[in-house]
């Protein structure tokens, strides 16, 4: 299975998802953030996408020599908010300043891999759950579980926010560590998955437009190179655009996937 280019898959699934026609001039749906919620200052920031990093403990779980299970948990620390090729200005991560927040997020999820003859590993999600908070001062700390079963251990310091959640719809990725971007291990492979998302009242007040908000989230990124056996610790980046569910829902999640399947994963380029 190749692997898209993570804009290009972030746009199929939105494609995909929205009913709209292909184009790669595409923009992502803009989203508000009213970060007086937090800080108690008025900043307004209008982006299409979230980007950061993650952690992620997995456990694999071999049936054959080639196939198996996985289980993954993972903290993902949001970095900036983008609107195009523009960073906006924001106190998400305000370091160097007296006002700041942080934004993250945990899931826990599950899948099964396939390692084929060319040493790729394909993996596909059967099941997941995520849970997006704000950390008003940003001194929450996290610690790594033994297993990709176990949430990340989570230790806010002032109470944090919770914005919202959601389940895993659809996923996959690709790991080739024989490609010619696989370089010192890293750009080794890379993942795209959806989700619906439903706001809590309090991220009904960070998130501001539109109304209602979007209940799809759309997540792509890439990966360094890891071992397909026992648990690892993985680490890379990602991007989250936001769309919106069209209805029936079945019917959408089904053309979904499938379009997915027959477009297939491209590894992403250096």
């Amino acid at each position: 299975m190749k692997l898209l280019t993570t804009k290009n898959l972030a746009a199929a699934t939105l494609t995909a998802a929205m009913g709209m026609a292909s184009t790669s001039a595409m923009a992502f749906p803009l989203f508000t953030v009213d970060e007086s919620s937090v800080e108690g200052n008025v900043n307004t920031v209008i982006a299409d996408r979230i980007t950061g990093g993650y952690t992620e403990v997995v456990t694999f779980e071999a049936v054959t020599a080639a196939t198996g299970n996985f289980f993954t948990s993972i903290i993902f620390n949001a970095g900036q908010f983008f609107n195009g090729a523009n960073s906006q200005g924001t106190l998400l991560n305000n370091i160097f300043g007296t006002i700041g927040y942080a934004l993250y997020a945990t899931f826990l999820g599950e899948g099964t891999y396939v390692t084929n003859a060319d040493l790729t590993t394909d993996f596909v999600f059967t099941g997941g759950t995520f849970d997006l908070f704000v950390d008003p001062d940003r001194d929450t700390t996290f610690a790594g579980p033994a297993d990709g079963k176990t949430a990340y251990g989570v230790t806010p310091g002032v109470a944090d926010l919770k914005v919202g959640s959601g389940s895993i719809i659809f996923g996959n990725g690709t790991l080739d560590p024989t490609s010619a971007t696989c370089i010192n291990g890293v750009n080794c492979g890379s993942f795209g998955t959806n989700t619906d998302f439903q706001l809590t009242a309090f991220g009904a007040t960070y998130f501001v437009d539109p109304i209602p908000f979007y209940n799809l989230t759309f997540e792509s990124g890439q990966f360094l190179n890891f071992t397909v056996a026992g648990t690892q610790t993985i680490s890379g980046s990602m991007d989250v655009v936001f769309g919106t569910k069209s209805v029936p829902e079945p019917t959408t999640v089904a053309l979904m996937g499938l379009g997915l399947l027959g477009l297939g994963l491209r590894r992403r380029k250096a």
